[in-house]
């Protein structure tokens, strides 16, 4: 029997559920897709499986044993749909449904593949297996690929590739400006080599014409001792001076270079898209501009350097060496093939060691990062211990990562200056023997003992250096990471100017999907400028969604969205986000002054200005109650004020933008009835004669609304005014009904009796 391969399929043919779909496949019949359903009817997790062959539908129910099939003949339909978390699969005939399945959304991609491997087999005809050349594979491992994607996710899960120290060189985008200090530099790095270079080779005539000839009997010239040593003071003052003129240069221009990495990164995550943030850790983004740039910053600065004066050193020791005794100098360069192997050898090791270095430390910012922002929550619950724990962990995982490098590093350092010190040996031994055959002097002897100390110590000292730089290389790599992802929303190349708009929005055939999950489809809506929408739903309807695209924190799959008759991705982004005003359902407050969170979308705004919005806001009673009323700090994140104030605070932010377009995300949800009532005074002052988009659970809140535009799972079911909606009786009005029911039995359980004509006004102003 031979069986269509599939990686969705084959982990259905394990165990006694296997065992028995092997028994009902006919000899010519091939497994195309199989989907793995997790939930039963009444949402229990429970494993089930619904399998595509050649010729029929099967599945084996959550919980059942026995497998169920349908012959695959025109009509018969499979429906996918996800909503609030669960999908579900449907199996329809011309006339019914006739079974269905649940699963969580982990199994999205299985269920799309098993649904187009269906689709495709119905057309094809029963009984046609699929060929080779239908099925898309990867060309790399032959792993069949999920629908609508050329990426292999087996490939996506490998290893990435492994840094490389040529990344460095990308450095140079932001090197270039200041290449004039670089060169100077440079050249001053070669002029104080040249001058460290002078005092060995001085040694010479010092040993020669002076010292050995007195110990033979002759006299020494005063004259001619000054000279020589005069000689060597200038060497040190010309070697100290320009050393010190060279490492202040490449010092600012190393700490330019740092600050602008800093800053081109950071300014390019601003404009990455919100899908891009969804996936990082704040602490891993925080260690990849401070510390990361920091120790490009210190290899630039220090390291770079010391490595460029290292080779010169050494080319000029050996041109040096050579020109006095070529046999003595080959001797000299003994130790280099060997040196040479163990950084190559050790180079690897260092360079994913400190990768995984890298990755450990951002889990210990991390905790850090989700910890102190969170602090009143871990003290509400009383979690210290937990956090703690969990901080001791991730350090202790970072000092075995530590531990581990360090064994190679810590053997990798004393090997090569054993092999210096053992080839300085050899150059004692084969110049005392060239001395004693009277091939060389004694002062040249001296000379080279001197040039080798400095050859071997660059030696070693470029040795040291390998490590510096593979931390430098994983570094550069995790910032390039950043600068090298593009934005899913970017700017058009010729952006149409946006001056003034009056706030028109259309929707044509609106679609978009989170990765493989359908989230909003076929989604047509216009909403008129200066008209007040609301918009209701479940959760997971994709009312969030929505008003995510039409801010363009992303852009739609399919359809457009215009502004104008304009479709939006056409105009700049800042450009177009300017004239929306946008009041979420947790206000976000910067640390500083409450003046300097109200005028944050407008930080030139008068003090006048300030206070207009904060009156419009119902804000500014409460913010002269303060200590130093507009000018009292608020805490991170707005501590220090209650959910209330915060949330008129963030009102007053966006009325002093004066936007064309606004927009509620649940802006009374978390408060208190009373000041409910407040922040609902402050709405209606925001939204006169603005366009307004309004998402709310309680429904009571949108009672000024236009119109109401019901969505379910990603769709518009019903649009038009309360009293419109309520009687046709539909899904605003289960909503409603719902939504009613549950009031009166929490008031019932408070034991207040509540008049049934306020859950049901006769007359509500839903179509003012």
């Amino acid at each position: 029997m031979q069986h269509h391969h599939s990686v969705d399929a084959s982990g259905v043919f394990s165990g006694p559920v296997g065992a028995d779909l092997r028994a009902k496949l006919a000899s010519d019949e091939n497994v195309l897709a199989a989907l793995q359903v997790d939930l039963s009817a009444d949402l229990r997790f429970v494993s089930g499986w619904v399998v595509v062959t050649s010729r029929r539908l099967l599945a084996c129910d959550p919980g059942a044993t026995v497998w169920r099939d349908w012959a695959l003949a025109p009509g018969l339909a499979l429906k996918l749909q996800d909503h609030g978390g669960v999908g579900t699969l449907e199996l329809h005939n011309p006339q019914e449904r006739v079974a269905f399945w649940r699963f969580t959304l982990g199994h999205h991609p299985q269920a799309l593949r098993l649904v187009q491997r269906f689709e495709q087999q119905v057309e094809r005809g029963a009984g046609q297996a699929a060929t080779e050349e239908e099925e898309p594979a990867c060309p790399a491992c032959h792993t069949p690929l999920p629908p609508d994607t050329d990426e292999c996710p087996a490939c996506a899960r490998a290893q990435a590739p492994q840094t490389s120290t040529w990344v460095l060189l990308r450095l140079w985008r932001f090197a270039r400006p200041y290449r004039k200090q670089l060169a100077a530099g440079f050249a001053l790095t070669m002029a104080s080599t040249a001058a460290t270079l002078v005092p060995p080779y001085l040694t010479i005539p010092l040993m020669d014409d002076i010292l050995i000839p007195y110990q033979n009997g002759q006299t020494i010239d005063p004259w001619l001792v000054l000279t020589y040593l005069g000689g060597l003071l200038l060497a040190a003052l010309a070697a100290w001076g320009l050393s010190w003129a060279r490492t202040y240069i490449l010092a600012l221009v190393s700490e330019r270079i740092g600050a602008d990495l800093r800053t081109t990164t950071y300014e390019h995550l601003l404009r990455l898209s919100l899908d891009y943030f969804g996936g990082k850790r704040t602490g891993d983004l925080m260690a990849r501009i401070g510390s990361e740039t920091d120790r490009i910053n210190v290899f630039l600065s220090l390291h770079a350097l010391d490595f460029i004066t290292d080779v010169l050193m050494i080319f000029m020791t050996a041109v040096i060496l050579f020109s006095i005794n070529p046999w003595l100098a080959l001797v000299t360069l003994v130790p280099l093939p060997f040196i040479a192997w163990m950084i190559h050898t050790v180079r690897d090791r260092l360079r994913t060691g400190f990768e995984k270095i890298d990755r450990v430390w951002s889990e210990v910012t991390n905790v850090l990062a989700d910890t102190i922002p969170g602090i009143r929550v871990v003290k509400a619950f009383a979690q210290e211990k937990r956090e703690a724990q969990r901080f001791r962990d991730a350090n202790q995982h970072n000092l075995e990562v530590n531990d581990k490098l360090n064994k190679t590093w810590s053997l990798f350092t004393p090997t090569v200056s054993l092999l210096t010190e053992i080839g300085l040996l050899v150059v004692w031994a084969f110049g005392i023997w060239l001395v004693s055959r009277n091939q060389i002097t004694v002062g040249v002897l001296t000379a080279f003992i001197a040039y080798i100390g400095r050859f071997y110590g660059r030696l070693d000292s470029m040795s040291r250096i390998v490590s510096v730089t593979q931390k430098a290389a994983a570094g550069a790599k995790r910032i390039f990471d950043i600068l090298d992802h593009v934005s899913n929303v970017p700017d058009p190349a010729q952006p149409v100017k946006v001056d003034k708009i009056a706030g028109s929005i259309t929707m044509q055939n609106v679609g978009f999907r989170y990765g493989s999950r359908a989230v909003i489809k076929g989604l047509d809506l216009e909403i008129r400028a200066g008209e007040m929408i609301g918009l209701v739903g479940h959760s997971g309807s994709g009312k969030s969604t929505l008003v995510n695209l039409i801010n363009r924190f992303y852009d739609v799959s399919d359809g457009s969205i215009q502004v104008d008759g304009i479709d939006i991705r056409r105009f700049a982004v800042a450009d177009y986000r300017r004239h929306i005003g946008l009041v979420l359902q947790e206000p976000f407050l910067f640390f500083g002054t409450i003046a300097e969170n109200i005028t944050y979308g407008k930080p030139d705004a008068t003090r006048e200005e300030i206070v207009a919005a904060a009156r419009a806001a119902h804000a500014h009673e409460f913010i002269l109650r303060l200590p130093h009323g507009y000018d009292s700090l608020v805490g991170e994140r707005g501590q220090g004020l209650s959910g209330g104030e915060r949330q008129r605070i963030s009102i007053a932010r966006a009325l002093l933008i004066d936007p064309r377009i606004l927009i509620l995300d649940e802006a009374t949800s978390a408060v208190d009835t009373e000041t409910e009532k407040e922040i609902q005074r402050a709405l209606d002052n925001l939204v006169q004669g603005r366009t307004t988009i309004a998402i709310a659970h309680r429904l009571s809140t949108l009672r000024k609304a236009d119109r109401l535009v019901v969505m379910d799972r990603g769709e518009v079911v019903e649009v038009g005014p309360h009293d419109e909606l309520m009687e046709k009786q539909g899904a605003y009005w289960r909503l409603y009904e719902a939504q009613a029911r549950r009031a009166e039995e929490d008031a019932q359980a408070a034991g207040v009796i509540i008049d049934s004509s306020l859950l049901h006004p006769a007359h509500p102003a839903g179509n003012s």
